[in-house]
């Protein structure tokens, strides 16, 4: 849907359905963060603690620069808003992260080959993906100091977990027995998050229904060495996609499940991908490899004041956009439309983690701060209405694979008075852009 707004030109319709699993949901409670578990042993300077929570990315977004008419931000209640900064109670989004990864199994589950295969079913690649999606800017580091399965003390049926399970009472109990178990060998302070890897037998296949869900921010969550336990995130069966292509791709529910921890929503919504599609992780974790959009690196901390232009004034203003996978230059540009909306320009291209793309080119999109995860907060343009989208890729939203905008085509919002022209494309493969504001 393109609401108040033309594109420029159209092309002929072709369908092509494509299967997708199921999305899940994530549970925002005071506000969320997730529990990450990983390996390795390195110090880290956050850790799960009592007292005020911490503001994710580098450092406070500073006011008063020329950001600050683009720094949207939604009304109080949000569930995690895509407002900037993101609100505290998230985890820190750059420098040294320790993720404590804890692989559980139960009586009527018995665990599935070791707990280190389960593990490294997702490390090292989680670390390697975060290193690559933040410039190198999040040092990820996955901890497993209990390398076998903790069984829990009651079955997996009598937790009650289910697809759409609230915290109370199911997970609460589940968390403590964690604690319960864990708690001789591990010291949670010592951790900034907390990764539940749970045997892919407890419970139904991930092409059924998908159980995997992240809790943040809970002040009531039961405690551990004198530390509440308020971001967590629990990760259940495989994320097959049916492609065969799980030993490339399955690890990637981790990424997403750690970008609530990180303060990022859901961008898929009840129709599945199709208000983002694949240009992000956040709309699908499954399918070919695919990053974050240069507004979530934005938001987290991953690019430069330098690297993000706000257009907040009238006039017209020239921009040259260098590809999102690559470190350094400009990557984001941002057209205000009021207090808490904004429309974010970016150079999409393959390389880095975006093995999907096959349209290269300017994506547009606009950005509610004022809707709940899940809700459809992010809504991309697609610059190819109706074609069907170029990928071949299975198991990706093919409809917005396509949505990219080439040089000599234009998007229009002629409600809002914005045009954003894509004038041409330089030899080392930069975009620049023309935008209006009327």
């Amino acid at each position: 849907m393109q609401p108040a707004s033309r594109i420029h030109p159209a092309r002929t319709a072709r369908k092509s359905a494509r299967r997708r699993i199921r999305p899940r949901r994530v549970a925002a409670l005071a506000s969320v963060t997730a529990l990450t578990l990983a390996v390795g042993t390195s110090a880290g300077s956050g850790h799960l603690r009592g007292g005020p929570t911490r503001t994710a990315g580098a450092t406070p977004l500073g006011h008063g620069t020329a950001l600050e008419p683009c720094m949207i931000s939604g009304p109080p209640g949000v569930q995690m808003t895509e407002g900037v900064p993101t609100p505290p109670g998230y985890s820190r989004s750059t420098g040294t992260i320790r993720a404590l990864n804890l692989m559980v199994d139960y009586s009527d589950a018995p665990g599935e080959g070791s707990a280190l295969e389960r593990l490294a079913e997702f490390a090292p690649q989680t670390r390697e993906w975060f290193a690559t999606s933040s410039y190198g800017r999040l040092d990820y580091r996955p901890e497993a100091p209990i390398g076998h399965w903790l069984r829990m003390p009651k079955p997996f049926s009598a937790y009650g977990i289910e697809r759409g399970a609230p915290f109370e009472p199911g997970y609460r109990e589940l968390v403590e027995d964690l604690v319960t178990a864990a708690d001789p060998k591990v010291d949670f302070r010592a951790y900034d998050l907390v990764n539940v890897l749970v045997t892919p037998n407890a419970g139904p296949s991930a092409l059924d229904t998908v159980l995997s869900v992240t809790f943040a921010g809970n002040r009531e969550a039961p405690h551990a060495d004198g530390a509440p336990v308020t971001n967590a995130s629990f990760v259940y069966s495989r994320q097959d996609d049916g492609s065969g292509a799980y030993g490339e791709t399955g690890y990637r529910v981790l990424p997403h499940e750690n970008g609530h921890v990180f303060g990022l929503p859901d961008l898929y919504t009840h129709e599945g991908g199709g208000a983002v599609g694949h240009w992000d992780i956040m709309s699908e974790d499954w399918g070919a490899d695919n990053d974050l959009l240069g507004w979530h690196k934005w938001k987290l901390g991953w690019l430069d004041e330098t690297q993000v232009s706000c257009v907040a004034e009238p006039g017209s203003s020239e921009h040259t956009l260098t590809p999102l996978p690559k470190p350094g230059g400009a990557k984001l540009v941002v057209v205000p439309l009021d207090s808490r909306t904004a429309y974010a320009v970016e150079l999409r291209t393959r390389g880095g983690n975006d093995r999907a793309v096959c349209r290269p080119g300017i994506l547009v999109y606009r950005v509610d701060a004022s809707v709940d995860t899940g809700e459809g907060p992010i809504r991309v343009y697609d610059s190819q209405r109706d074609s069907g989208g170029c990928t071949r890729s299975p198991n990706v939203h093919a409809e917005l694979s396509d949505a990219t905008f080439v040089p000599g085509e234009i998007f229009e919002d002629r409600r809002a008075g914005v045009v954003i022209a894509v004038t041409d494309a330089d030899p080392a493969g930069n975009h620049r852009v023309r935008v209006t504001r009327r």
